[in-house]
């Protein structure tokens, strides 16, 4: 009798064999239904039992295969010597952790226990100098100076920011000479009285055709070269520097800036570097060429010479001078722009021994900075664990004092900032400072309130901004000058704090303690402006001595 099987792809051989079992009953007459209600388990089809799977395992390590041949005496002694050698290891590596381990306990704590010890420390000199809560808060980002960045990635990282910086400087540079030296050859005034001679020479004298003045000059009619005309050599004799704007605005005081200062004939030009995504670039001239004075300071009206071009110097222009400058800094009367970084090759070269010093206004500046220093380091030790609290307190008073808006207090108002905040300043002191920064803005009996909070409590260097910066415009990626704080919560990583590494503190604390203190500088508790992300940090950065700490502060968290 021969069965179909549907479904089953195999030979006849194989379907006889896997069947042969089945063919016996059926052919006795039964059915197939019949036959598997008797036969519920067929004996081809042992019934499954778990419980003989358990040693299953163990079974099989037990089973040794027979007639194995016995080991030869090369590999005995091969054994035998690999026995003793981990014999041996392990005993050295036993005594070595025993060594290890009396030290520590005799004389080091667990990591647990060093951070509760420095915790009950921090707490007993909070109640002994009465530091409120938000201190004690703001007091734990410095646990980050104590978690440093991996050197392996900083060196990365640096190397590769100090590529594109080379790069967008040399963007810069080569789109600044294109600029001046198509236009000085263009605009120049000697063209047109050139062909006007030219065109005089082969025109009849009763001619009516209009002057040169009121046609359009022709690109073949342009001269190469004219007696004024800028060079490539002439250009070349620069010194370029970084500088920034020194703005509340986010979005201004993150623009990158880069000058060039011509000592051919003492001119300068800034330019302003604009990145769009990753690859689309634009440089736009954000200062025209021209010879400039100061503004203010102990050199107003006096125009700007190569001296005045290093790290730290201040640089300001009326913005009434320059329309094509954004709106948001035509606001203020001043446009002042710090210099960040600058070459010191080119301006080493460029120096010359006829260059004029005015010995008077160097030291009256020279003086003014020891009358700040003097201040700042007798208020150094009040601002050293309340910098935070007391920086961003002064900036949100000094706005509530400031009822027009203009940014300008007078002597009064000062005098009672600093009884408010318990700054003890000395008369003679006050009175030096408030002389300085009065005849720097301009003698109207009022002074910048920010220029007076930099020049008493001190502000951090250029290093040190440059990162601040960094950490902003990463939060920023819409370059508008404001970040929710949802972002921030978002981007800030605890991770590699030391109190979370321990155990004495969660990740979600130490996010939250430090979103509690910069909520505290801020107009606004659901978004942070440049300014108050700045002063937060402006405040951190007066009790922190070294650089490299501080920068680690930034690093760890922000991921720059």
């Amino acid at each position: 009798m021969d069965l179909e099987v549907r479904g089953v792809a195999a030979s006849p051989g194989s379907q006889a064999q896997l069947f042969s079992g089945r063919m016996k009953p059926l052919q006795q007459g039964w059915t197939s239904r019949s036959w598997a209600i008797q036969n519920p388990c067929p004996p081809i089809v042992p019934p499954l039992d778990l419980r003989s799977l358990v040693g299953s395992d163990d079974e099989e390590q037990d089973i040794l295969p027979e007639n194995l041949p016995a080991p030869t005496g090369k590999y005995k002694l091969k054994y035998e010597q690999y026995k003793t050698e981990m014999k041996e290891g392990h005993q050295q590596y036993s005594q070595r952790n025993a060594e290890k381990t009396k030290p520590n306990i005799a004389h080091q704590q667990s990591p647990r226990n060093k951070i509760d010890e420095q915790c009950s420390t921090q707490s007993a000199e909070a109640s002994k100098e009465d530091l409120t809560t938000l201190d004690r808060k703001a007091l734990l980002q410095l646990g980050y100076v104590d978690s440093p960045y991996p050197a392996q990635l900083r060196a990365r990282k640096s190397d590769a920011e100090i590529v594109a910086a080379e790069k967008k400087k040399q963007t810069v540079a080569e789109q600044m000479m294109i600029d001046h030296l198509s236009r000085a050859v263009i605009s120049n005034p000697e063209q047109n009285l050139n062909i006007e001679k030219q065109g005089n020479a082969h025109i009849p004298p009763d001619s009516k055709r209009p002057p040169l003045r009121l046609r359009k000059r022709t690109l073949h009619e342009t001269k190469i070269r004219t007696h004024s005309t800028l060079t490539e050599n002439v250009l070349s004799h620069k010194v370029q520097f970084d500088g920034r704007i020194i703005s509340r605005n986010g979005h201004d005081a993150c623009r990158e800036l880069i000058g060039f200062f011509f000592t051919n004939d003492q001119s300068l030009t800034i330019y302003e570097y604009r990145q769009f995504g990753k690859k689309r670039t634009n440089v736009l001239p954000f200062i025209p060429k021209n010879i400039y004075s100061h503004q203010c300071g102990r050199r107003k009206g006096k125009r700007y010479q190569l001296g005045d071009f290093y790290i730290g110097a201040t640089l300001t222009f009326l913005s009434s001078d320059h329309p094509s400058l954004p709106q948001s800094i035509k606001e203020n009367t001043l446009l002042r722009l710090r210099i960040t970084n600058i070459e010191q090759i080119p301006l080493d070269s460029v120096k010359t021994a006829s260059m004029t010093h005015e010995e008077d206004i160097i030291i009256q500046e020279a003086n003014d900075r020891l009358v700040f220093k003097a201040i700042q380091d007798a208020l150094k030790e009040k601002l050293q664990k309340r910098g935070v609290r007391i920086w961003t307190g002064l900036g949100k008073y000094f706005q509530q004092l400031d009822k027009e808006g203009h940014g300008l207090l007078n002597k009064a108002d000062f005098k009672q900032a600093l009884k408010v905040f318990h700054l003890e300043i000395s008369e003679k002191d006050f009175e030096s400072s408030w002389i300085i920064l009065n005849s720097s803005g301009g003698g109207k009996d009022k002074v910048d309130y920010g220029e007076f909070r930099r020049a008493i409590l001190g502000e951090m260097n250029e290093y040190r901004k440059s990162f601040v910066r960094k950490a902003f415009m990463k939060l920023d990626f819409s370059k508008t000058g404001i970040v929710p704080v949802i972002d921030i919560r978002k981007c800030y990583c605890a991770k590699k704090h030391p109190q979370v590494i321990s155990g004495h503190s969660t990740e979600e604390e130490i996010k939250s303690s430090f979103l509690e203190t910069l909520k505290d500088a801020c107009s606004k508790s659901d978004e942070v402006s440049y300014g108050e992300f700045e002063d937060y940090y402006e405040g951190l950065s007066l009790g922190i001595v070294n650089d490299e700490d501080f920068v680690n502060i930034l690093r760890t968290p922000w991921g720059i």
